[in-house]
């Protein structure tokens, strides 16, 4: 796999029912080292799919996923949590032999869990524990960092707050990530390129570069064009109530 190329994703086609039902066709795109990339799409249209297919989850498809090597961190919609381990021993298990474990309570305190090391999983709401699937997944230190939804039971401002730590996480150590959202004002902060599933089957509609975060009038105009083509996009469809 060419060293500029950290994900090379080609589904020809993604079948249910014996192959009677086709949600995913012709969906292609490559992903940089340290590239940020957001996914978006209408509820059901396949993008959990999309994901479980590129980690490796899925295989029954016709087409091809290539990865570069190294480590995967995933946030799945459901954090599951090790429930018999406290949140510090979830960041703790992920660590291998050869790779340093991370300062624990320092990542915590990035994803707003300061102190919280020592609570069990079934102590924590659904957006705390959401930060701590979070956590655990950049304790791996990843090189591909796989998002379904991570930040959708929390407030909209630590939302954000937690997407461009992770940007930051993620450029500081070039890792590339892929990240599922409905949050397009979110994904317009921190990534730098948007993908669009849409139709039935789902193609992928649009692969556009976000301009510059201080070319506001760029970003704007992208965000007005994606919302004239894509209207559900303005819809923060699929976004639960937020919690603390």
């Amino acid at each position: 796999m060419p060293g500029d190329v950290a994900l090379d994703v080609c589904i020809e086609a993604k079948t249910f029912h014996a192959g009677q039902a086709t949600v995913l066709r012709e969906v292609r795109f490559r992903a940089a080292p340290g590239e940020f990339i957001a996914l978006f799409g209408p509820s059901g249209v396949g993008k959990t799919t999309t994901l479980r297919i590129v980690l490796g989850l899925d295989t029954a498809f016709t087409g091809r996923v290539r990865r570069g090597r190294g480590r995967i961190g995933v946030v799945f919609q459901e954090p599951r949590l090790a429930p018999w381990l406290n949140v510090a021993d979830n960041l703790r298990l992920v660590a291998t032999d050869g790779v340093p474990a991370p300062d624990i309570p320092t990542l915590l305190d990035e994803v707003g869990l300061s102190g919280g090391g020592g609570h069990m999983p079934r102590e924590l709401s659904l957006g705390m524990a959401r930060r701590a699937a979070l956590a655990r997944a950049l304790a791996v230190t990843p090189d591909l960092l796989v998002l379904d939804e991570p930040f959708a039971s929390t407030d909209p401002q630590l939302g954000a707050s937690l997407a461009t730590m992770t940007a930051r996480w993620a450029r500081r150590r070039g890792a590339t990530v892929l990240l599922a959202t409905h949050d397009l004002d979110q994904a317009l902060a921190v990534a730098d390129r948007v993908l669009v599933l849409f139709g039935h089957p789902a193609t992928l509609a649009a692969d556009l570069a976000v301009p510059e975060a201080t070319d506001g009038a760029a970003v704007a105009l992208m965000r007005e064009t994606l919302l004239l083509r894509f209207p559900f996009l303005g819809t923060g469809e699929d976004r639960p109530a937020a919690s603390p």
